[in-house]
This record gives C-alpha cells, structure tokens and sequence, in this order.
C-alpha cells in the first residue's frame, strides 16, 4: 500500500521549553497527544515528516541551545529517514532547507502542527501558503497561550487561537481537524491501491 501523492507533515517547535510556567495559561491540552496520533499515521504510511526545532542563540531564551528547552519533547522521536530543519527565527522558512525539502518531495501540500499557533505556527504556514505547497493547518494539533495587550487587558489563549485559525482560512491554509486528516490520508491510500 503506497500513497501515491506525497504529503509532508510539518511539527513545528514541539519542545520542551513550552513546559516552562512562564508561558502562562495554554488551550487545546490534546494537542500534543493529536501530533503524536499523526506522526503515527505518517509513519504507517511511510510519507515524509519534517521536525522544526527553534534554537536560540541568546543566553535568555528558553530556547538557547545550552538549555534543555531547546531539546524536542519526549514523545518526538524522528526516525533516520525524518528531517530535522533548525531555526532562529518564526518561519521555519527562513535560513534553512525546508523550501527545497518540500520541492525534492514534489510536495503538493503539507500538513502543519506545532506550537505555537499565533507565532511560529502561523508565520510558517502563510509562508508555505504564498509559496505554493497548499498547506493544511490542523486546528486540534497546535496551541497557543494567553497574551497580554497593551492596554494590559488579558485575551485568552483559545480566543487567540480561534481567530489565527479564522485568518489563515482559505486565504493562507485549509484548516482540518486531526480526524478529518487521518480519513483524508486513508482515503488517499485506498485511492492509491
């Protein structure tokens, strides 16, 4: 069984520095446990995933790669055949191979999760979007945390999160459930049968 049309999964940033208390208040607590429910379905299915991982080189950063923020969560285990793509900066575009990753792959889309929404998450994916790959944001399989404005009213992260997704919306990315995802990969593979 082989999927004929090839559908890079993104995980952007899943590390541990996002443990810290710092951060503040998080929605979607699933959303590790849909990015690890993914990363098995792309494994089954032997398509490409791709690992982002931000380090830092400011000594302040929970990222800064003499910390153990920078290092991938527990649950990521990327395979030999998996790519791990460093950034220092929102878009995992930026200084790194991922656009010719995608483009040796003859991706025609990709499938984007990570932490966290409004920041790397989003950056990336308008990225991906204006450069033609046709991301799918998975909405249950990234996260985001409260935020204060300047008027030093708190917005709380679910509210964040709802109106990143609303803006990424058929201008930028498809936004997809987990399920609708792995139905969507299923399908595919009957279809390549």
């Amino acid at each position: 069984m082989k999927i004929t049309q090839v559908i890079p999964l993104l995980v952007i940033d899943v590390q541990k520095a996002f443990h810290d208390p710092s951060w503040g208040e998080r929605n979607n607590p699933m959303c590790e446990t849909n990015i690890a429910r993914l990363i098995h379905v792309w494994e089954q299915l032997n398509q490409p995933i791709i690992y982002v991982q931000h380090i830092s080189t400011q000594t302040n950063s929970l990222f800064h790669f003499q910390k153990e923020g920078h290092v991938f969560q527990d649950f990521i285990e990327p395979r030999e055949q998996d790519w791990i793509v460093t950034k220092s900066v929102n878009s995992a575009f930026i200084g790194t191979d991922l656009q010719k990753i995608l483009e040796e792959q003859r991706a025609e889309s990709v499938v984007v999760t990570g932490l966290t929404t409004n920041h790397c998450v989003e950056t990336t994916t308008r990225m991906a979007g204006n450069l033609g790959f046709n991301p799918i944001l998975v909405s249950d399989a990234t996260a985001t945390f409260d935020r204060q404005l300047l008027s030093g009213q708190w917005i709380p992260a679910e509210v964040i999160h709802n109106v990143t997704l609303a803006n990424l919306n058929e201008e930028f990315a498809k936004i997809q459930t987990t399920e609708e995802v792995i139905l969507m990969m299923n399908e595919q593979e009957v279809r390549s049968l």
